[in-house]
């Protein structure tokens, strides 16, 4: 049994006990809630290492929820399930703070596969050891991409898989120009587009430049993609 506990919200009972049977099979935790409201109650009692969400539930829909979240500062993978399978809809999700999306309807193993995709990028705190992490310096900020850990002189904040995983791409290649179909690939995104690269730079932006519009270490190269520039 993993130690790796999923909160999957949908207000499908049926579909429900679907995810949690498979999920279950599959050596996760898991815990269902029927719409918003009982999916915060679950969030204040536990802490899940994913969430599994529907975007059309009554009341408090799956896109208000995510924002609601992110806002809060959860930065746990998040990946939404809807019956909306149109490129504006899957966009409207990632711009809310969603990793990523399944349409409905999908097999369980390609939400399974997804959600170890996820969950790999996700590096939870570790204690001190001698190795020292790599470290990456963006003015008075400081990245650790081993923990996913973004540091300043405001705090510290772990950012959500999909920023870390952006990050560490651009990292791996500083002062290089990578294109969106490029990025698109390393973050699995194909099949949502280059738009979607575009929104989780938007996201990203938010995190390490004081003014997101006049960036200055994440660029745009015009008709070519996107480069980082790194340094104090």
């Amino acid at each position: 049994m993993s130690d790796e506990h999923i909160l999957v919200v949908d207000d499908d009972p049926r579909l429900l006990r679907l995810l949690q049977r498979y999920l279950s099979e599959n050596g996760y935790r898991v815990s269902t809630a029927l719409d918003a409201l009982a999916a915060r109650d679950v969030l204040q009692r536990i802490q899940p290492d994913a969430l599994v969400l529907d975007v059309t539930m009554p009341g408090e829909d799956g896109l208000s929820l995510t924002n609601s979240l992110r806002k809060d500062g959860l930065s746990l993978p998040i990946l939404l399930l809807t019956a909306r399978g149109e490129p504006a809809d899957r966009i409207g999700g990632l711009e809310a703070g969603a990793d990523d999306y399944l349409g409905k309807p999908f097999e369980p193993r390609e939400l399974l596969l997804r959600l170890r995709a996820h969950l790999r990028r996700v590096v939870p705190a570790l204690p001190v050891v001698d190795e020292v992490p790599d470290i990456l310096r963006l003015g008075e900020l400081e990245f650790d991409a081993k923990r996913g850990l973004l540091s300043g002189p405001q705090g510290a904040v772990h950012l959500t898989g999909g920023e870390s995983a952006l990050l560490g791409v651009l990292t791996s290649q500083p002062g290089t120009v990578l294109s969106r179909e490029a990025i698109a690939k390393a973050l699995e995104m194909d099949e949502i587009g280059e738009r979607a690269v575009d929104v989780q730079v938007t996201r990203l932006r938010r995190r390490i430049e004081v003014d997101p519009k006049e960036p200055r270490f994440l660029h745009t190269v015009r008709g070519k993609g996107y480069v980082l520039k790194p340094g104090r």
